[in-house]
């Protein structure tokens, strides 16, 4: 009565191995929830003065059945299926005791109300609506075979003995609930952070790193905080693909990743902007420092080494545009980073290149 079975993403084969192991998850729910639902039943057999014949059924039902059901799930072709089947026939075993127990309200209610949600939480779909007819069906026909009279009313004892499986379901429910809640928070923070992230450098991804750059130029152009952009071209990478092969420039990508991430302040954001470019957003630093960091990582650049392709030789041309009023949006100030770029490209490769119209233009920094 106390089947859980929390749904979470797999891959084809480990989902159907997570389904066909359901039963033993479910299976200790049920020999408590079962055992829990015989105490109660027990509390109106000892008011009622119950037949013996009752007493062994109620042992049979909830002290039995939860072996039988683990059985007969064990020894199944589809242990998925037949653990669906048993979860149907523990709402039938719970409409009986309705009608066995004359309609008792409370622990009625208790148990229809507990079997009914097992079933809502046990992650197979419309689980809970094909067990309803077998759940009233069940205690209809027990009602017209043995046509007990109905006797709502509960004494102490019966509260007493219904409270533990009401108590105990709540907090296992609640329970369940709350790792349910942990596991999707943690799910969706690291579904958070793939989305920022470019898989192969470890570098923010476009769309975080632009949304970090948007909020920068708006805090410029709010309180004149500086902020500067680097496009970094890897030059002539498509000769490495062509040299070395893919397996060299992924490795030539993941190295210049790890070379930018070095270089930069903790508060800068560095991205990878497609292919072979990269952008890194310099918070709270002018023109002058911005071309600084930039010279650092073009230097840094000359001296890698990949430790499987030791032949492949590395350079790159970077392009700086400090943040400035005439920049509307972020794409105008984008759009100047890339033209210092191109300007770097023009020039002669391997060097920096600082946007023509913002401050220290002429200021740029070149091999030696």
């Amino acid at each position: 009565m106390l089947s859980r079975v929390a749904a979470m993403p797999y891959s084809t084969s480990r989902q159907d191995a997570f389904k066909q192991s359901t039963y033993r998850r479910i299976y200790p729910l049920r020999v408590v929830g079962m055992g829990l639902g015989g105490l109660a039943i027990a509390g109106v057999l000892i008011e009622q003065h119950a037949h013996p014949w009752r007493w062994a059924l109620m042992i049979a039902s909830c002290l039995l059945w939860p072996q039988i059901a683990l059985l007969c799930a064990r020894m199944s072709a589809n242990s998925y299926r037949a653990e669906k089947h048993n979860l149907l026939i523990d709402s039938a075993i719970a409409g009986m005791w309705v009608a066995l127990m004359h309609f008792n309200l409370l622990p009625s209610v208790v148990l229809v109300t507990v079997t009914t949600f097992d079933k809502l939480s046990s992650g197979m779909r419309r689980l809970w609506l094909i067990s309803l007819p077998g759940l009233f069906g069940a205690a209809v026909l027990t009602a017209l075979i043995l046509r007990p009279p109905v006797q709502l009313e509960s004494s102490l004892l019966i509260v007493a003995c219904t409270l533990p499986l009401l108590v105990v379901h709540t907090l296992s429910s609640s329970i369940g609930s709350y790792r349910l809640i942990r596991t999707v928070s943690r799910q969706n923070k690291l579904l958070e952070q793939l989305r920022r992230t470019d898989a192969q450098t470890g570098l923010f991804a476009r769309d975080h790193w632009q949304q970090q750059a948007d909020a920068a130029l708006q805090l410029f152009q709010a309180v004149g905080q500086p902020a500067c952009l680097l496009m970094i071209d890897v030059d002539h990478f498509k000769q490495v693909n062509d040299t070395y092969g893919h397996t060299a420039g992924d490795d030539a990508i993941r190295a210049v990743g790890q070379l930018i991430r070095d270089c930069i302040c903790e508060e800068d954001c560095a991205g990878r902007y497609g292919g072979d470019e990269f952008a890194v957003l310099c918070q709270n630093t002018g023109q002058p420092d911005a071309l600084g960091i930039a010279e650092r990582i073009r230097t840094e650049l000359l001296t890698l080494r990949l430790p499987h392709h030791p032949n492949v030789r590395l350079s790159s041309s970077i392009g700086v545009a400090a943040a400035a009023p005439a920049f509307s949006n972020l794409q105008a100030w984008m759009q100047a980073a890339d033209a210092a770029l191109y300007s770097a490209k023009h020039q002669g490769r391997n060097q920096v290149a600082s946007h023509p119209t913002a401050p220290y233009a002429a200021a740029q920094v070149r091999p030696a």
